[in-house]
């Protein structure tokens, strides 16, 4: 059986699958039922300085966003950092690692913005056994209002300063949490590696409100008849955070940095897709909360099976598809498809006609007897029948072979198989 043995940053776990930081690691009785389920890791829930205390609001927490089967989609979050005491954090983080040595324990942290704060909790969780920090640069609410979280992940210069802080005052592998509320996810990883970090996680939650309820008029989760923003994630995220993945990995100024992704992560193939983009592990927080912490072994049996069946070892999974990854401008013009419908698994309920006459290019034919039948002559390949159909496979894309005409424009397929040498090509023409 392949082997999921994970090594990130000097990070040994059984497994790549880690829980992230969030109410499923708050506390010493979960994460030893997470390791007892199986998971290769935790980031244990953000701690902060005793002080004022944190205080959580006691109503609901979290908004969510339901699919048509009353499938979680999204969760969005008002909670704040742990409102545990310090102490009774580290004394716990110390009992779980003398017990699970062979498991990631990475603490999470969030402080003011300054340099004696960052000093002073580093100096009580180095004696823990924990095996690394990751600095909380991303959450979108609560404690951004204080200074905090994502006020410190929108300004790159805050990042590598403080990121170079916690490398001056601490022998622990540093990861640097990134928030996705940014114009350009690249920058706020360039400032991380600047400031000597071991490895950046991604994304954080989305700020985000889920729903007004249209009798209070308030956003929900309601307190008191008010709401507020808070984070989003769960699977409705995941396409952005692979976008945001895939940017920091075929970035030149942060190629090689190691990356843990984060981001509606809820099967073995969502995890082989962030791995494929250059995450060399992943965590898991909302299929956790969804599905009760024995999702992983879903997670680890799948890989695995899916590792076997092409003789690949996970190190060979990592960034197998960053160089695949372009900007528009470079993908090839001269490669061309058409749509084509099997009559044999056609139901005849019409949603490709639908959409394709109704939003489309009108190129979807409807004959006697509701039988579908594509035009080639105006079809322009959108995609649009294949993502409505509700029969797999009914519906297809057929690749027009080398020279072969297409109907609609007379191009002439597989012309220029490098578009970016291709005359038409706007930056080949922008170099002449």
């Amino acid at each position: 059986m392949a082997d999921l043995r994970s090594d990130f940053i000097g990070i040994r776990s059984p497994n790549p699958f880690w829980l992230a930081s969030a109410p499923p690691t708050d506390k010493e009785y979960n994460v030893r039922r997470a390791f007892q389920a199986g998971w290769g890791g935790v980031v244990w829930k953000t701690l902060g300085l005793d002080g004022p205390p944190v205080v959580n609001v006691n109503g609901p927490r979290y908004g969510v966003i339901h699919g048509a089967d009353r499938r979680v989609l999204g969760i969005n979050n008002i909670e704040l950092i742990t409102d545990r005491p310090l102490q009774v954090n580290l004394d716990e983080i110390k009992s779980v690692k003398r017990d699970y040595p062979d498991r990631a324990l990475v603490i999470s942290l969030m402080v003011p913005c300054d340099e004696e704060s960052w000093t002073s909790i580093l100096s009580r969780i180095e004696d823990t056994g924990a095996d690394g920090v990751e600095l909380n640069f991303g959450c979108p609410h609560g404690m951004a209002e204080r200074g905090m979280g994502s006020a410190v992940g929108q300004v790159p210069e805050y990042i590598e300063m403080v990121t170079r802080w916690v490398k001056s005052h601490s022998r622990m592998p540093c990861i640097v949490k990134l928030t996705p509320n940014v114009a350009d996810i690249r920058k706020p990883a360039e400032a991380a590696r600047r400031g000597g970090a071991d490895a950046v996680s991604l994304i954080n939650t989305i700020n985000s409100i889920t729903s007004v309820d249209l009798d209070l008029f308030a956003p929900q989760p309601t307190i008191d008849g008010k709401g507020t923003h808070g984070g989003y994630c769960g699977p409705a995220v995941k396409p952005i955070a692979l976008n945001m993945v895939a940017e920091i990995a075929r970035n030149p100024a942060t190629r090689g940095l190691p990356i843990s992704g984060i981001g509606g992560v809820t099967t073995w193939r969502d995890a082989a897709e962030f791995m494929a983009l250059g995450a060399g592990n992943v965590q898991v927080c909302t299929a956790a909360m969804t599905y009760g912490f024995k999702v992983v072994q879903e997670m680890i049996s799948g890989l695995r099976d899916y590792l076997d069946g092409r003789d690949m070892a996970l190190s060979d999974l990592i960034g197998r598809a960053v160089p695949n990854v372009t900007d528009w401008q470079y993908l090839n013009l001269d490669y061309m498809t058409k749509a084509v419908i099997d009559q044999d698994l056609c139901i005849h309920c019409g949603r490709c006609y639908a959409a394709c006459e109704d939003t489309s290019h009108q190129a979807i034919a409807m004959d006697p007897g509701r039988i579908f039948r594509v035009k080639e002559e105006d079809c322009v390949a959108c995609n649009l029948c294949v993502d409505v159909c509700p029969v797999e496979n009914c519906i297809t894309m057929r690749e027009l072979a080398p020279g072969e005409v297409d109907p609609r424009t007379g191009r002439t397929a597989g012309g220029f198989r490098d578009w970016t040498q291709h005359p038409n090509n706007p930056m080949a023409q922008a170099a002449e």
